[in-house]
C-alpha cells in the first residue's frame, strides 16, 4: 500500500461499536478519525443466547451510520471484526446478514485466540520497542483475553468467556453493589481464569498492560482521584470497590472520569479486573493506547502482501502439523492457480493475486485429512479446518477453505456452499481438475490445454488437443465423470476436443 493510504478497521464489540480510520505513513497508522457508540450487544443475548430484535436494531443503526462514514473506501482498505457476542449468538446469521448491507462491507467473526492475537498487535504496535515481556489483558463485553508477547510476536494467546457485561448481568442485575455481589462475582471469574495461572505465572511476565474497555475506564476514574494517568494499581481497585460498595447502586455512583455509558458496567468490569489481579499477583497495570482495532488495521497492512500474510505461516503450520504431501500439493497447486489464471484472465492483478492465493491454500491443506484415515480425508480435512485455530483467519475465512478442501472430489450436492459464488466456483472446479490431472501423482502434460468461460453465465469449457485424451486415457475418463458431476449443480463443464 502507498503512503497517504486511509486504512479503517470496525470492532464490533460487545459493549460497543467502534471505527478507527487512520492514514499510512511510513508503515506507521496515524489516526484521523474515531467514532464509539454504547450498542450494548452483549446485553441484548436472551436465555436460548439469541440476539433480541431491539438489540439487532441497534447494531444496525450504529453501522448505518458507520457506513455512511465509510462511503468510497476501497474493499481492501476496510476490515469489520465481530467478538464473543456474535461468536456465540444462535441468530447470529440473522443480524450478519442484514449488518454487511448495511455498513457495505463484509464483517469477519473471529476466534477468541484470534482476536487476542490482534488485540497484542493493536497494543505492540502503539508502544516504544522494547524487549520486555508483557502481558496484555482485555476485558471486554463478553470475554476477556490474555496474551503473552515479546516486541511484535504473540507468544501466548487465550481467550475467557467472562466480561464486564456478562458479569454486570449475572452478579448485579439489578444494578445494586454490595459486598457479597462483588466476593460472589471474583469466585466466579477466578474459577473461570483458574487455568490461566500456570501459563500467565508471574515469572513469565516483566510488564502488565491492560488494553482497551474496563481498564481505561478504571484508569480514568483513578487518575480523576489523583492516582497516577494511565496506570491501576491493587491499590486503586480496592479504593474503587469500595466507592462503588458505599453508592449501593450504579445509579448513584457519582465519579469524576467515569462516563455515563460505563455506569452500568462497571460493577462486572472492576470484578473481572480484580481477579486478574490476584490470580497473576499484578501489582500495577498500564493502560496502553493501542487495542484490537488498531490490531486489524495493522493487519490490513499485513495481508496485502503474500510475505507478510500470517494466514500463509498459519496454512503451513496446519500442513506440516497433518503430514500433507508437500510434493503434491504444490503440484496440484500450480495446476489449479495456472487454470484459474486461464478461467480469469480479465481481473484486475490485484484481485486475482487474492484469488490465487487462496486457491494454493486450499490446495496445499487438501490432503490434511489423511493423516486421520485415508477413507472420506476429504470430510475430515474439512473438519480439521472448519475446528482449527488459525492465526491471521477469520471464521468465514477457513469455513471457505474448508468447503474447497469438501469439494475437491466426490459428489458436489454434498457443499451446503453458494453455487451464485462465482469465484468460489471457479476455485473449486479449478481444484478438482488439477487433483484429476495430478491423480498419478507426477506433473500433468498441460500442453494444449485451457479452460475458459462459456457462453452461457454459468458455463465452463475445457479445450484439449485430439491427441491428449489418448495418450492419458485415466485423466479423460475422470474429466468425463467430472462433466456429469457439474450437471447436478446450475453450472456446466464441457470437453471439447480441437
Amino acid at each position: 500500500m502507498q503512503n497517504g493510504t486511509r486504512l479503517a478497521a470496525v470492532d464490533l464489540g460487545s459493549n460497543s461499536f467502534r471505527l478507527e480510520i487512520g492514514r499510512l505513513d511510513q508503515g506507521q497508522i496515524n489516526r484521523t478519525e474515531y467514532l464509539k457508540e454504547t450498542v450494548r450487544l452483549g446485553g441484548g443475548l436472551d436465555e436460548q443466547r439469541n440476539l433480541t430484535p431491539d438489540s439487532m436494531a441497534r447494531g444496525w443503526d450504529c453501522l448505518a451510520r458507520f457506513g455512511e462514514r465509510l462511503s468510497g473506501f476501497q474493499a481492501t482498505h476496510v476490515r469489520a471484526v465481530a467478538t464473543q457476542t456474535l461468536r456465540e449468538a444462535r441468530n447470529r446469521d440473522d443480524f450478519l446478514g442484514r449488518a454487511r448491507e448495511i455498513l457495505g462491507f463484509p464483517i469477519d467473526v473471529i476466534s477468541g485466540r484470534e482476536e487476542a492475537r490482534l488485540i497484542y498487535q493493536g497494543v505492540a504496535h502503539m508502544l516504544p520497542q522494547s524487549d520486555e515481556r508483557r502481558l496484555v489483558v482485555d476485558i471486554g463485553g463478553r470475554s476477556t483475553e490474555l496474551i503473552l508477547g515479546q516486541a511484535l510476536d504473540a507468544q501466548v494467546m487465550e481467550s475467557y468467556r467472562i466480561g464486564s457485561v456478562a458479569w454486570s448481568m449475572r452478579y448485579f442485575a439489578d444494578g445494586q453493589f454490595t459486598s457479597h455481589s462483588f466476593q460472589m462475582a471474583e469466585i466466579a471469574a477466578k474459577a473461570v481464569l483458574d487455568e490461566a495461572l500456570n501459563t500467565y505465572r508471574r515469572d513469565a511476565w516483566d510488564v502488565a498492560y491492560g488494553s482497551s474497555g474496563t481498564i481505561g475506564a478504571v484508569g480514568d476514574v483513578l487518575h480523576a482521584a489523583g492516582w497516577p494517568a494511565a496506570r491501576v494499581s491493587r491499590e486503586g481497585l480496592k479504593w474503587l470497590r469500595e466507592r462503588l460498595v458505599r453508592a449501593q447502586s450504579a445509579e448513584r455512583v457519582r465519579l469524576e472520569g467515569m462516563k455515563e455509558d460505563r455506569r452500568a458496567v462497571i460493577g462486572g468490569g472492576l470484578s473481572v479486573l480484580r481477579a486478574v489481579f490476584d490470580l497473576l499477583e499484578i501489582d500495577e497495570m498500564h493502560a496502553a493506547q493501542g487495542a484490537l482495532r488498531h490490531g486489524v488495521l495493522y493487519d490490513l497492512l499485513e495481508r496485502d502482501l503474500p510475505h507478510t500474510d500470517l494466514r500463509a505461516n498459519s496454512v503451513q503450520r496446519l500442513a506440516t502439523k497433518f503430514q500433507a504431501d508437500p510434493t503434491q500439493a504444490q503440484r496440484v497447486g500450480v495446476v489449479a492457480c495456472h487454470l484459474l489464471r486461464q478461467l480469469r484472465a480479465g481481473d484486475p492483478s490485484p484481485q486475482l493475486d487474492r484469488y490465487l492465493r487462496k486457491l494454493s491454500w486450499a490446495a496445499q491443506l487438501h490432503e490434511i485429512g489423511s493423516l486421520i484415515s485415508h477413507s472420506d480425508y476429504h470430510k475430515h480435512g474439512a473438519y480439521v479446518l472448519d475446528h482449527a485455530d488459525a492465526p491471521g483467519f477469520a471464521q468465514h475465512e477457513l469455513h471457505r477453505l474448508s468447503l474447497l478442501v469438501l469439494g475437491h472430489r466426490g459428489k458436489l450436492r454434498k457443499l451446503d456452499a453458494d453455487f451464485e459464488d462465482e469465484v468460489f466456483v471457479h476455485q473449486l472446479l479449478c481444484l478438482r481438475v488439477a487433483v484429476i490431472l495430478c491423480h498419478a501423482r507426477r506433473e500433468p502434460d498441460l500442453n494444449g490445454l485451457q479452460l475458459q468461460r462459456g457462453i452461457g453465465s454459468h458455463q465452463i469449457t475445457m479445450e484439449c488437443r485430439a491427441d491428449w485424451a489418448l495418450e492419458f486415457p485415466q485423466s479423460a475418463h475422470l474429466l468425463a465423470e467430472e462433466v456429469l458431476a457439474w450437471q447436478k449443480t446450475p453450472w456446466a463443464l464441457e470437453l471439447n476436443q480441437l
